[in-house]
């Protein structure tokens, strides 16, 4: 269950207040933001299956490439901006932009002969839109895996539609050879997905045939898991005499859902470009120019596949369920292998090869639109690798000499770099043993201490103890108990003196003020009276001496102890009004 989130805060910033459905690849929140003026953010939550540090370093490496992904794709309007990323308990988050609007899901008919079913018109300019989001999203080495109504949003604002749920998003060249069984899948999502993915083979045009079965569902009213599906060929029979739609855009949607993927169409511009002869309604196959391209997808390379006509289409149910045979698609090349390329030294660099990360950026040509990021890129790593490498040999230095808290510090600066920090981690882990290691020895010392009422010994090793370990919080609050206590300690030897020296046990009375600690209260006042009474030792030692040896007279000895008495350079001794005195400054400090 995951209701035990809703009123949570992650990073102390982020209050989950809703739950949203959970995906194949985790589990998505609604929170505000609790310093940003209350704002609303969508939070998505990794999946994590086990707690072995190889998975999660594995998982860490996705998290991070995930992440500087979705930080390209927010660049694109109609795709949620990435505002931050974080690990917090061996959980992995990322926080985006919320859209307000509603999901295409409310404007889809919900049966065939109930509600409204979308014109030709309105089914194209879907498409054209998505395929323009799609087109940016495949450019950038990335298919989304889910589309699917709930993912489409209509943003109240400007009533474009937005992609979202980029959380199982994978990279073009590298899926999974795992099969993903389909009770994996979310329920909303079934219907949707095309049967390559069921068996971790996604294809960028995995993305075109849930978009195909999305606009299927707009045309007849029916849902993906209410069509039926021709035994021998495996392909889904949709068009009735029922449903109104042209023979090319039938054909079209017929190709966008083809159960083999290698028979679809392979990328988004091939779509485009179907559509836009539609467009043209003469049958020839002249290129426009694209309405539905955005700002955003100027960094897609054109296609330079045609599409071959004058050729008539016989198109009764069955034939058009075997595809759309008429189109020649001579474009078998792939699309924006640089940004791949990129990718692939990015996991290079964070796997430690440096070397080769640099190699393959620089196999970019300088024509391309990614040789600038390229470029900076490189630059970037050389400064972190440099940097990395330096704050490394540092903790390592300060580890092996025992000097454990530097260690954490000079960890702490080492970039954002898996293959360092993974380094870097092991340095973490043994100068955190060592500080608890400590710590246990220190706070033994001072509870010995502190048990004989050595308040200020026990204080000075509890000074001793790291900030950084995690008695630290106990350490403090043992400070604060052993300073009251040795005030009240200090206070009770002054009063102890005091008393001695009434009785002109002056050598008594002296070693209780040499115990008095230095940062205590009665400190100043005790190193008043440490000498008063010691010149008054002296002076009563010299009396019994004399007395002994018999050198005085009576009268002589007796003019000694009464000018020890009377000395007019030291205080009058009134032990009463000084131990008041003292009961007075306890009060008002305690």
């Amino acid at each position: 269950m995951t209701n035990h989130m809703i009123g949570k805060v992650l990073q102390g910033r982020y209050q989950i207040v809703q739950t949203l459905d959970a995906g194949v690849f985790g589990q998505t929140y609604i929170a505000i933001d609790l310093v940003h003026e209350q704002h609303k953010c969508v939070i998505k939550q990794l999946k994590v299956s086990s707690s072995q540090p190889e998975y999660l370093q594995t998982q860490r490496l996705y998290f991070l490439s995930e992440t500087e992904t979705l930080k390209h794709l927010g660049k694109h309007k109609q795709i949620p901006k990435l505002i931050t990323c974080f690990q917090e308990k061996q959980r992995f988050y990322l926080v985006q932009e919320f859209i307000e609007g509603h999901a295409l899901t409310a404007e889809l008919p919900i049966h065939q002969r109930l509600g409204y079913s979308w014109s030709e018109s309105e089914v194209i300019e879907l498409l054209q839109d998505v395929l323009g989001i799609l087109q940016f999203v495949h450019s950038q080495g990335v298919i989304h895996c889910d589309i699917k109504p709930d993912n489409l949003i209509r943003r109240a604002c400007d009533g474009k539609l937005v992609l979202i749920d980029f959380g199982s998003i994978q990279t073009i060249d590298c899926g999974s050879d795992a099969v993903l069984p389909i009770d994996k899948f979310p329920v909303t999502s079934l219907g949707y997905i095309p049967p390559e993915q069921f068996i971790g083979q996604t294809q960028p045009n995995s993305d075109i045939y849930a978009l195909g079965m999305i606009a299927i569902q707009a045309l007849t009213g029916l849902s993906p898991l209410q069509l039926k599906t021709d035994p021998r060929s495996n392909e889904m029979i949709w068009r009735s005499e029922q449903i109104s739609v042209s023979d090319r855009l039938a054909a079209i949607l017929s190709q966008m859902i083809r159960h083999n993927y290698q028979a679809r169409f392979q990328s988004t511009t091939e779509v485009l470009q179907a559509l836009k002869q539609i467009s043209t309604g003469n049958g020839q196959s002249t290129v426009l120019p694209n309405p539905a391209k955005t700002e955003n997808d100027k960094n897609c390379k054109s296609s330079k596949s045609s599409l071959l006509t004058g050729m008539k289409v016989g198109l009764v149910v069955n034939s058009l369920a075997m595809g759309f045979g008429v189109y020649a698609l001579v474009n078998n090349s792939p699309v924006h292998s640089e940004t791949d390329t990129l990718y692939e030294a990015t996991k290079a660099y964070q796997a430690g090869d440096l070397e080769e990360a640099i190699a393959l950026a620089k196999k970019i040509p300088s024509s391309s639109n990614v040789y600038p990021e390229a470029q900076a890129t490189i630059e970037k790593w050389q400064n972190q690798w440099q940097t990395a490498a330096e704050n490394y040999l540092t903790a390592e230095k300060a580890l092996h000499e025992g000097r454990w808290v530097d260690a954490l510090n000079a960890a702490s600066q080492v970039p954002d770099n898996l293959y360092w920090q993974t380094k870097t981690d092991k340095i973490v882990d043994q100068a955190k043993v060592k500080i608890e290691a400590q710590t246990h020895k220190l706070l033994t010392k001072a509870y010995q201490k502190a048990s004989v009422k050595d308040f200020n010994t026990a204080l000075t090793y509890l000074r001793q103890v790291p900030q950084e370990s995690s008695a630290n919080t106990l350490v403090q609050q043992k400070l604060a108990e052993y300073n009251q206590k040795q005030q009240v300690r200090a206070v009770f030897l002054l009063q102890q003196a005091y008393r001695q020296a009434a009785v002109s046990k002056f050598e008594a009375a002296i070693k209780y003020l040499q115990q008095i600690p230095k940062n205590t209260s009665v400190y100043a006042t005790a190193q008043l009276k440490l000498i008063e009474y010691t010149h008054k030792q002296h002076l009563q030692a010299e009396a019994q001496k004399l007395a002994q040896s018999k050198i005085l007279s009576t009268d002589k000895i007796k003019e000694v102890v009464n000018r020890s008495r009377t000395n007019t350079n030291l205080q009058s001794f009134d032990p009463e009004s000084e131990l008041q005195e003292v009961n007075t400054q306890l009060q008002t400090r305690l």
